[in-house]
């Protein structure tokens, strides 16, 4: 866990928590070979340690492949679903536009023959599983970005709902979960943005409700690099030595994105007295320090 996590928790927290909510944990461990038992219970330790409890949960999407399964069937019955026999490389060959960090997917596999795919089956590709998208706009308004819509077909293309190892993918995951949890509310980086209209789209396919969005600055590093685990950026355990305790963190995190009036040390219920999203100092990115 960096500074990043925490500080998208600590807003979840407050947002859930300022409105009478509840907050859900789930365990998003649908990459099996990353997501190993040592790094959940540490995740929720750290979550204790901070002060951001949760009231239902923890929710685990590795025993929820059987709900997957019905919904990906659902779509596949209504004739939605395709093969799509493409490798990371074949898409960035295609040159594809972009929007957002979203590479666009150009339907290659779209309208193969029967012939076709039994050939590239035949040559060892394994395919992943798109879902078709209409040229068809979705909108809805972001409670921190404001107005947001995306063509489906221009701005995102047909996407992926079970990748080629058979694990579903985050975007069908998510729809499912939220809905089957009873999550009416997601905060999440801005780096997401453009994966919401996909995933209000899962939801009207698969009759089920939509939610209340609100897509938060991301915090970042030196030349607007994202604070990442890999790069070992301001992890938890190195912000403990820095700033001494728990409640010096939160305070520090509140402070320098302007949902705390000062970087004084604080626990999350301190917060919830002035909190209010329209404090963020900036709608896409904020500065590490």
């Amino acid at each position: 866990m960096h500074a990043g996590n925490i500080y998208a928790a600590l807003v979840a927290w407050l947002v859930a928590k300022s409105q009478g909510g509840e907050i859900v944990l789930r365990i998003e461990d649908l990459d099996r070979e990353r997501s190993k038992p040592q790094f959940i219970d540490a995740v929720q330790r750290d979550f204790e340690m901070l002060g951001l409890t949760w009231d239902k949960g923890p929710f685990f999407q590795h025993d929820r492949d059987e709900a997957y399964a019905l919904a990906f069937e659902k779509l596949q019955e209504a004739g939605l679903v395709y093969s799509c026999y493409c490798t990371r490389a074949d898409l960035h060959a295609a040159s594809a536009p972009h929007r957002g960090e979203k590479l666009v997917y150009p339907g290659t596999c779209r309208t193969l023959s029967a012939f076709e795919r039994a050939a590239k089956e035949a040559a060892g590709r394994t395919p992943a599983m798109r879902l078709r998208v209409p040229d068809e706009s979705i909108a809805f308004l972001d409670i921190v970005q404001g107005s947001y819509e995306q063509n489906l077909e221009r701005d995102c293309g047909d996407f992926l709902i079970r990748r080629s190892d058979q694990a579903f993918a985050y975007q069908l995951a998510v729809v499912v979960d939220d809905a089957a949890q009873g999550v009416t509310s997601v905060i999440r980086g801005v780096d997401l943005l453009c994966s919401t209209p996909q995933q209000i789209y899962l939801q009207d396919l698969l009759g089920l409700p939509h939610l209340t969005y609100g897509h938060i600055p991301l915090l970042v590093a030196e030349r607007d690099r994202r604070l990442s685990k890999r790069d070992h950026d301001a992890a938890l355990d190195t912000l403990l030595d820095r700033f001494g305790s728990p409640e010096a963190i939160i305070g520090h995190i509140a402070g320098l994105v302007g949902i705390a009036p000062t970087m004084d040390p604080a626990t999350p219920e301190q917060l919830l007295s002035y909190f209010s999203l329209e404090n963020l100092h900036d709608k896409i990115q904020i500065a590490w320090k």
